[in-house]
């Protein structure tokens, strides 16, 4: 289960879901603020989530928010229009959860320009949509093969469900998707109102089912005067985008400015103005390094944080998902500070100003500066605070090695158990076999002892590393590159030197899976379809441990080429099987239906890999977890690879950076695998 840290949040964007509203007419009389001459309120009803999977940018996966974990401070919550708390609208009297859905009943009770507007359009047919606000505290990833019960329902993984969310406020939208259900959900600190909605499109209708229960239409003078209302508002927010356009003074879009004078109600004069003030050019920032003639750069004092330098980085490189690493007080003084992004020798600058050097050009000393910029704390002056420049490097470019890391194919991380591992000595696992089942206890209360048998497994960890360097010209250049786009490259070797390794020694398995083993099955019946998959099943379940018992484990695992991926998927997710041949007689219904997870690598056909590389073979495995085939080893439990920066030797101006894994890969167990050959 995943909770929400205080100081993070998970992104929102538009998801699938299915929602509806009715308005209910109002007793005659209906005033135009929804209020009415005969007492009665315009009621209305909606079926606000469905209780089933969405689509949600920032997700890999669906999300699915489960009713029963749906927290409703209290039943009658703010209804709203456009999220704004000065357009209230009216308010609910019942929000329930019913047959796993999320369903709402209220009045409009407000009396408000966005009330009438509600009301009287409804009447006129308009398309209401409904956004809902709600925070996510708790959510569970249900991982691919795996099926999960949730609002009455069951779901095949992967997929993510919010086991925990707080309902906020309801408000009426005009503007949703394209007529598809969808909707936006934002998750924000816990204990705090969202911030970003869950935009639920919806429809409103405004229904006469008889004269005693229409909405009335407002006498003819009132409704002349809301009109006239709405047309002054449409033209004050029409005046408000126009001085906020990109064509506006500063040549660029005022979001923010435009957002809050429609908010707080600005008249065209005041929203002028403020624009104004902010298409002039910024004073310099205290210590802020600014542009200046002939690759010059200006600083003025000030203090720099390590942390702001750093997300300076992240941000000038456009690392994907920043507020993931940094704070978001953090991520505004980067943006603040360093407006126009940060380059190398901005960087090496700043840590030579904070260590002591007081120059403010770096190509007028650039060995004093790459000096003083790798400084140890004894050797600057007393009183400055010191900026751990080797740190940043290698914090920042950590960061864009992991990036290239999780870029290529991991799945051997899905069918190896990880072990941690205290140093580069050979370790051995061993197997309790024999007298390792449960004596029955004699009446004076002794408890045998089990024996640890002669079955024995080992690994290893080694290093693998590379020394890359920023060299003269990059620095030159003022190339941020040097330590994002090298890092990055790095990273994505490290990811492919460990499925090289992994793959050498699964694909090495002449001597693993044999006949002897009992692991091993050829033959043109052991070709990838149901009859072959039902003879590796009974040749797994028919192991025995040394004692001639059965190991009592079930296989859980698929792993196929790529040639086999689409039969692999089938035996998993099919139901039915046909196969038309005139003489077949197979029956339709696929017994082995959501049995074993289909692992696809690209490694297992690839010539180059000495062995049983082969585009026919294909494996039934345990889960790891049980009973390792194949073991990896990291060294103290780092599965990532460590990139480290240093200056470079006297005589060569540039930074050394070094990139190395601690791993190791050997196989284990050869009763957690069958190897099916597919062919004769």
């Amino acid at each position: 289960m995943n909770k929400i840290p205080q100081n993070e949040q998970l992104e929102a964007g538009p998801l699938t879901l299915t929602a509806s509203f009715q308005i209910e007419a109002a007793a005659p009389g209906v005033e135009a603020g929804g209020a009415t001459q005969g007492g009665g309120l315009p009621k209305f009803r909606m079926v606000a989530y469905t209780g089933g999977q969405m689509r949600l940018a920032g997700w890999r996966q669906p999300v699915i928010v489960d009713l029963a974990g749906l927290t409703i401070p209290n039943q009658n919550r703010p209804i709203r229009f456009g999220h704004d708390a000065a357009a209230g609208v009216g308010h609910t009297d019942a929000i329930r959860v019913e047959n796993g859905q999320l369903i709402a009943t209220g009045v409009v009770s407000r009396d408000t320009v966005a009330a009438r507007e509600i009301v009287i359009s409804g009447k006129n047919g308009f398309p209401w949509q409904a956004s809902i606000g709600a925070s996510v505290e708790e959510f569970e990833f249900i991982k691919d093969g795996q099926k999960v019960s949730v609002n009455g329902r069951s779901f095949d993984g992967p997929v993510n469900v919010v086991r925990k969310a707080t309902l906020g406020e309801i408000s009426f939208v005009d503007l949703g998707a394209d007529g598809n259900t969808s909707a936006k959900v934002a998750a924000n600190r816990p204990q705090q109102e969202t911030n970003e909605m869950h935009n639920a499109q919806a429809t409103v209708t405004a229904t006469d089912p008889a004269p005693a229960s229409a909405i009335q239409a407002a006498p003819t003078s009132m409704t002349a005067d809301i009109r006239a209302e709405a047309l002054a508002e449409t033209n004050r927010i029409a005046a408000i985008r126009r001085h906020c356009a990109p064509s506006a003074p500063g040549g660029r879009h005022f979001a923010d400015i435009e957002a809050q004078a429609i908010r707080e109600g600005w008249d065209a004069t005041k929203t002028e103005l403020e624009v104004l003030r902010a298409s002039r050019p910024p004073a310099p920032l205290p210590g802020a390094v600014q542009a200046a003639p002939h690759g010059f750069s200006i600083a003025a004092p000030g203090p720099v944080t390590h942390d702001v330098l750093a997300a300076a980085c992240l941000l000038s490189a456009g690392i994907s998902k920043p507020e993931e690493h940094y704070t978001e007080q953090t991520l505004e003084a980067a943006q603040k500070r360093f407006r126009h992004g940060i380059g190398l020798q901005a960087l090496l600058l700043e840590a030579a100003m904070a260590n002591g050097y007081t120059g403010h050009s770096f190509r007028s000393d650039s060995h004093t500066i790459m000096r003083m910029a790798f400084a140890s704390r004894d050797q600057v002056q007393a009183g400055w605070s010191t900026i751990d420049i080797g740190g940043i490097l290698s914090n920042v470019s950590n960061k864009f090695l992991l990036e290239g890391f999780f870029s290529v194919e991991r799945v051997w991380r899905n069918i190896c158990a990880i072990r941690s591992v205290n140093d580069f000595k050979t370790v051995t696992s061993y197997r309790l076999i024999g007298k390792d089942q449960y004596e029955l206890v004699a009446p004076g209360g002794e408890i045998k002892h089990g024996t640890l048998g002669n079955e024995v497994y080992t690994n290893k960890a080694d290093t693998y590393g590379l020394m890359l360097t920023i060299d003269r010209r990059d620095i030159i250049n003022d190339d941020l590159g040097a330590i994002t786009t090298i890092p990055r490259k790095s990273g994505r070797g490290s990811g492919l030197k460990i499925n090289d390794v992994f793959w050498t020694v699964f694909l090495n398995n002449a001597m693993f899976f044999s006949v002897t083993n009992k692991n091993l099955l050829t033959g043109p019946d052991t070709i990838l379809n149901i009859d072959g998959l039902t003879k590796a099943e009974v040749a797994f379940m028919e192991q025995t441990d040394s004692d001639g018992k059965p190991i009592g484990l079930m296989p859980s695992i698929m792993l196929v080429p790529t040639a086999l991926s689409a039969i692999g998927t089938q035996l998993y997710k099919s139901l039915e099987l046909r196969d038309t041949t005139a003489n077949s007689k197979y029956p339709i219904a696929n017994p082995h239906q959501g049995k074993y997870r289909v692992e696809v690598s690209r490694y297992l056909s690839n010539a180059l890999y000495k062995g049983n590389a082969s585009s026919k073979a294909w494996y039934l495995m345990a889960d790891p977890n049980d009973l390792p085939l194949i073991e990896v080893a990291f060294l103290n439990g780092q599965e990532s690879p460590t990139i480290e920066s240093a200056e470079a030797d006297f005589n060569y101006l540039g930074v050394k950076m070094r990139g190395f894994h601690d791993f190791g890969v050997n196989l284990q167990d050869p009763r957690a695998g069958i190897r099916s050959k597919g062919e004769a």
